[in-house]
């Protein structure tokens, strides 16, 4: 299955740039909610480690998951869910544990038949659909200590992946809110980094242009405002204000000029 090396892609682009960094630069803070490297490799660990067990059916995920959802059901945070299961691992130790860990996901997708059902939170998911979802986390929140470094990621044109998954969550970002979906979804045509053309045809208005900075908004790691994008029709610009293309509640996206990289 194609998304899942293309996941392993996004692993080892996030993997190369933390290499060799000192221990005490994962407890520098990001501008994702303050969350330190630390957190966000811990948060990306955990649920690699959940899809693993989730592969072995859906009892195996709730022996894993079930003591974590309990405590996010009593109102704690998605941080807390995984300090018990990390315990003290940190720092350098932590990106190895989460980079081997993200290698056993990829090997163990790559076989699988796309279609296969994987028990999730909630309802259950394709396997294309869950290591797409893999790939879009490490990439968002990839993009929190990408900025932090003051680095720009090369970004390659696995990134279709996750504009595709802000595409079919369009209704989803309305929905989440208990909002009506405004219409149809609006057309969206996209330049991926090699300069290839992605086009996903819709109905009423339009939004145009990079495909890096289209799936920078509905994983809501940049504000639309600023971006280049083209963003035409009242469709376009609601859903641009809203996007979230992944699970969860909803999320507010980042206010303008608050998520940019510490050149």
């Amino acid at each position: 299955m194609q998304e899942a090396l293309d996941f392993l892609k996004e692993v080892r682009a996030l993997d190369d740039v933390l290499r060799g960094l000192d221990g005490a630069v994962f407890d520098r803070a990001t501008q994702f909610k303050g969350w330190t490297f630390n957190d966000i490799m811990g948060h990306l660990h955990f649920f690699d480690a959940a899809l693993l067990r989730a592969l072995d059916g859906a009892d195996a995920f709730a022996d894993f998951f079930g003591p974590a959802a309990a405590n996010l059901a009593q109102g704690h945070s998605i941080l807390s869910l995984q300090d018990p299961w990390i315990g003290a691992l940190s720092g350098p130790d932590l990106q190895n544990a989460w980079a081997q860990t993200a290698q056993d996901v990829a090997k163990a997708f790559e076989s699988l038949d796309p279609k296969a059902r994987i028990p999730w939170v909630g309802p259950s998911m394709s396997a294309r659909s869950a290591i797409t979802a893999r790939q879009m986390e490490v990439w968002a929140h990839g993009q929190a200590i990408f900025d932090a470094l003051g680095q720009v990621r090369k970004d390659g044109d696995q990134v279709k992946n996750i504009c595709h998954l802000g595409v079919v969550t369009f209704e989803w970002t309305f929905k989440n809110r208990g909002l009506d979906v405004p219409g149809p979804r609006p057309d969206v045509r996209l330049v991926l980094p090699s300069g290839a053309d992605a086009h996903w045809e819709g109905e009423a208005g339009s939004i145009s242009g990079s495909a890096v900075e289209f799936a920078q908004v509905v994983a809501q790691t940049r504000s639309v405002k600023d971006t280049d994008l083209i963003v035409e029709g009242p469709h376009a610009e609601n859903w641009m204000a809203h996007a979230q293309c992944f699970a969860g509640a909803p999320n507010a996206p980042p206010k303008p000029g608050t998520r940019f990289c510490r050149a």
